[in-house]
């Protein structure tokens, strides 16, 4: 009876805790990116209500943070005859998803097996990326963990960050020598039914190995930036103090950034090309942060135009564009055309906003020199030249005619402008002598630019003919013509 109420009890309190609203403080959210680890001792050395109790810890310990990759991530590893997965680091991005998993974890119960558990946490925690901490997070009553201070050491030497937790009579001496310095803020061994009184301090201390403090660029230009960290700050309570300046010169610029929760600035009118040194400074009356800093170099001046295309040729125009577009920067753009090697040479003036232009009234079959300027609002002009190629003019055919010569047979003749002509395309419809019902089929013939006519046979009834001149650069405008067969079958017109 006394067991089925306890039972009763511990429910009740878990669900309690789980629906609670408890207030996230402003400092934890979004503060840290590591990972986290915990080794929960699940053996039977462990009661039932010890492990209860652990696990409401942990649940209380977690909540404030962030989850997720770019945040905190969490696993938990079981410890038994044979350690178990619980989950892994990459399972849970979200506090809901975390709590519900929390909440369904089984006790394995038999051995206590810490050095097998030690084993898969190696792996897991040097697969992670190198450049986040990582925190292995004992939590154990400390019976005869067995002889861990090997891999514990190991796992020390690899970067990772051990603290433990301790239900009292815990062995303290393998604590002492597990967890990483220091020992007052890393090695807790506290009453179970009083474990939540250290709640706060060891979360403070896993703040201090895991938070993100970063200054960091995340937007360049060559005379801007824009800086982003983590807010440490409570809304409305302190502020930031930004001081920035290039290398080498001695009086910085200072900004004042509120309000406390804010975590990007942008700075401007920087000079292209240059190295500069940026530091942030947390101020708040309730306690000290450390300064961030960062040191950044501007990109290059890029002046409009910068590059300058040409497209939808045709052979009396052309289409010229360029950027970047500078509104801000440039005043006017200037267009200047002219047919090289000694052509007259043509201007088109053009506003700021705009970035192509289409020039029209070309000679065709003709290069030209185009070329694109800017002026600035400092006085500064930047100019850039490509060259540009119309087409040529592809003339027609003057005349095409069809003449019936006898039976089943077509005359066709045409004229044309010889001036760089290589031949004549030539297609027409066949009557398909396989059936009457049939298609009529396509054939198709290049004849030399010495042909003015030939002759086709086997026409399909009102077939029509076409016949396009061919030149270097392309063919030109054909003429068609349709032979109509009358109904004897043998006459044409």
């Amino acid at each position: 009876m006394k067991t089925f109420l306890l039972r009763c009890v511990l429910l009740w309190a878990m669900l309690q805790w789980s629906n609670m609203q408890i207030r996230v403080p402003a400092t934890v959210l979004n503060c840290c990116e590591g990972d986290i680890l915990i080794l929960l001792d699940s053996s039977g050395s462990v009661a039932n209500y010890e492990f209860s109790r652990m696990l409401l810890f942990t649940t209380e310990l977690l909540r404030p943070f962030s989850l997720g990759r770019g945040h905190v991530r969490v696993g938990l590893l079981q410890v038994g005859t044979n350690p178990h997965l619980e989950f892994g680091l990459e399972v849970h991005n979200n506090q809901r998803s975390l709590q519900k998993a929390l909440r369904t974890v089984s006790q394995l119960q038999g051995d206590t097996n810490t050095e097998a558990a030690l084993r898969v946490a190696q792996q897991l925690l040097t697969k992670t990326a190198e450049n986040v901490p990582r925190i292995l997070l004992w939590l154990t009553d400390g019976a005869q963990p067995g002889d861990v201070d090997k891999l514990m050491s190991e796992l020390k030497a690899q970067g990772v960050s051990v603290l433990a937790v301790s239900t009292v009579h815990g062995n303290y001496q393998v604590l002492q020598r597990a967890v990483t310095p220091p020992l007052e803020s890393h090695l807790y061994s506290v009453d179970i039914d009083n474990i939540e009184i250290i709640t706060e301090d060891l979360r403070e201390a896993i703040i201090k190995i895991i938070r993100a403090e970063r200054l960091q660029v995340v937007n360049l230009t060559s005379h801007s930036a824009v800086l982003q960290w983590r807010p440490v700050l409570k809304a409305g309570r302190g502020y930031y103090e930004l001081r920035y300046n290039s290398v080498g010169k001695t009086d910085p610029e200072t900004k004042r950034i509120p309000p406390g929760d804010s975590s990007r600035v942008e700075l401007t009118n920087l000079h292209p090309d240059t190295t500069y040194t940026a530091s942030l400074r947390p101020e708040s009356n309730q306690m000290l942060f450390n300064t961030l800093s960062v040191n950044f170099t501007t990109l290059p001046d890029v002046l409009s135009p910068a590059v300058v295309s040409v497209s939808d040729s045709g052979p009396r125009q052309v289409r010229v564009s360029w950027g970047p577009l500078q509104p801000t920067r440039v005043q006017r753009y200037t267009v200047e055309y002219g047919t090289i090697p000694s052509g007259h040479v043509k201007t088109v003036m053009l506003n700021r906003r705009q970035n192509s232009t289409l020039l029209t009234g070309l000679e065709p079959g003709s290069q030209y020199l185009v070329t694109v300027s800017a002026l600035h609002v400092n006085g500064k002009e930047r100019a850039m030249s490509v060259r540009a190629c119309t087409q040529e003019v592809l003339p027609a055919l003057a005349d095409l005619q069809l003449t019936p010569v006898q039976r089943q047979e077509v005359r066709v003749a045409w004229q044309a402008h010889q001036e760089g002509l290589k031949g004549y395309w030539l297609s027409w419809e066949r009557e398909n002598s396989l059936s009457s019902s049939s298609k009529p089929s396509i054939s198709s013939v290049y004849l030399p630019p010495t042909s003015h006519s030939t002759q086709l046979t086997h026409l399909a009834p009102s077939s029509r003919v076409c016949v396009s001149p061919v030149y270097s650069s392309g063919r030109g405008d054909g003429i068609c013509c349709t032979a109509e067969r009358h109904s004897d079958s043998s006459q044409w017109g």
